[in-house]
């Protein structure tokens, strides 16, 4: 047989089987990311969207999943005569703050925005969070001029370890106005409401046009009549939610998010104007509850790099200083890291830090793509891959890659925190115990040394030291307590990571 028959034999042979026998197609595997996942961020992703029916306030629906909890709160509103009934428990606790509210449904509402399009049947889940905080904060600004702050007296219920089905502590409402003024939280809420708009402005247009109306309104009033909330609510609000970075931050922020959701240019005057003033170019490399100036740099980014907004050139190279902030070894880092691998800022619910840093890291590097370009760190060239990397690292340790071998998350992997600081997890449920537990009787269990008899299934608490050493202690709130605004931002990594990995 010559041999330009053999080739003509081995080729047909060849496309045969191709056709036969096409590419299997690797699940755990994406062109991006070379090996196996480290980690199951489909199943966790799911579990930390899960973790937000634990802390739901209010009348709760047919198709809650933490069935464990019941209603609660149900009259919160009546001291004021309105309606603040719904919302979210902070954390641990069975307050209802306002200003860390605001702030995880604006992070939540992001991770949708960003990574919702990856999420697949986890996307109404996510959905349906967000809109249990963008509901509430829309009855906390029904009023023209006020926004209702805040249901709980702290120091009453501290003072207390109950289920949130059995409180009885003064449910008083704090409220922000005009002779009473709190710019930091009437901004984050006109964000939350401007981002929420965004989640919703294709599945539910109407909706979607309340909330925007809403944050319009609710920004303006806080612009105009500025002024802390911890000035005039101090005793009520510190030193639980203080706001120690001041209101700036939330204005440049809240602007930004009303510039992307409305794309009226006023906006983006706003910004142009006063960025400076309100600390566009400020080193405070943290992204919090409390202090927005890097999620504004980040968010700001995208207009000028994706949308080509020139008089927003200064936010490429702002974010670029937090991004360079992070890595060891670059020109102007200046993180502190675990042994293990943490990104460590404070003792004090560092957990955070690492899902709020995690979620920048991951929506920058998506913006840097988009654009073709890259991180600059004096004369070092950073990728968005690099980005991506130092964010999964950080996720990785979070689910359990750590020298304790310790899920950080309740309920995913094999070891994981069982005496979370939280009341209704460390109490029996109402199914179990149907008769009240009153507000001293249930210090036993804070105290016990057993797990706690509820799941609080996704919640993601403050994790370990500086040393990477963790106690799991009940009373040891800076480590062992759960928030709603540790989660809210994992949620986007999370995506993004699972569909990285092809599990979702």
């Amino acid at each position: 047989m010559n041999t330009s028959i053999t080739l003509l034999l081995l080729l047909s042979l060849f496309l045969t089987n191709a056709i036969a026998f096409p590419a299997q197609k690797q699940h755990n595997k994406h062109p991006n990311n070379h090996g196996p996942a480290s980690q199951n961020y489909r199943d966790a992703l799911s579990k930390s969207i899960l973790f937000f029916e634990g802390q739901r306030s209010g009348k709760l629906p047919p198709n809650q999943r933490m069935n464990w909890r019941r209603d609660s709160g149900l009259n919160d509103g009546s001291a004021m005569n309105v309606d603040l009934e719904g919302g979210y428990y902070d954390a641990g606790d069975n307050v209802k703050f306002g200003f860390p509210m605001a702030f995880t449904t604006t992070m939540l509402a992001w991770s949708v925005i960003e990574f919702g399009g990856l999420m697949k049947g986890e996307l109404q889940n996510a959905k349906e969070a967000v809109k249990w905080g963008s509901d509430y904060l829309l009855k906390a600004t029904a009023h023209p001029d006020t926004i209702f702050v805040q249901v709980g007296d702290p120091n009453k219920d501290h003072a207390c370890w109950e289920r949130p089905e059995d409180m009885d502590t003064p449910r008083n409402v704090l409220k922000i106005d005009a002779s009473n003024p709190g710019t930091e939280v009437a901004a984050e809420t006109a964000a939350a409401l401007a981002a929420a708009s965004l989640v919703f402005k294709k599945c539910d247009p109407a909706y979607s046009n309340k909330l925007l109306n809403s944050a319009i309104k609710v920004f303006e009033f806080g612009d105009k009549h500025r002024g802390s909330y911890s000035n005039g609510l101090k005793n009520f609000v510190c030193p639980y939610y203080c706001s120690y970075s001041g209101y700036q931050d939330e204005l440049l922020w809240a602007a930004a998010w009303l510039h992307r959701a409305t794309k009226n240019p006023n906006y983006l005057n706003y910004i142009t104007v006063n960025g400076q003033t309100l600390g566009a170019d400020e080193s405070d490399n943290i992204f919090s509850w409390d202090n927005k100036h890097v999620g504004a740099r980040i968010l700001l980014s995208k207009a000028f790099l994706v949308q080509n907004v020139k008089s927003l050139h200064d936010y490429k190279g702002h974010a670029d200083n937090f991004m360079c902030s992070l890595i060891p070894g670059a020109p102007g880092s200046q993180t502190q890291y675990t042994p293990g691998g943490l990104l460590f800022k404070m003792s004090d619910s560092n957990m955070q830090y690492v899902t709020s840093t995690s979620f920048l890291l991951l929506t920058y590097a998506k913006y840097l793509m988009s654009s073709k370009e890259v991180v600059t760190c004096g004369g070092v060239t950073v990728t968005p891959q690099k980005l991506r990397t130092i964010a999964k690292r950080q996720v990785d340790y979070l689910l359990g890659n750590n020298p304790m071998g310790m899920s950080y998350m309740v309920g995913y992997g094999s070891k994981f925190p069982e005496r979370i600081h939280h009341r209704g997890s460390s109490l029996p449920s109402v199914a179990a115990h149907p008769a009240k537990i009153a507000c001293s009787s249930g210090f036993s269990a804070l105290y016990s040394g057993g797990p706690n008899p509820n799941l609080l299934v996704g919640a993601v608490i403050g994790g370990p030291d500086a040393q990477d050493k963790f106690a799991d202690q009940r009373n040891d709130y800076e480590h062992s307590e759960p928030a709603t605004y540790i989660n809210a931002p994992l949620v986007g990594a999370l995506a993004y990571l699972a569909h990285s990995y092809g599990q979702i």
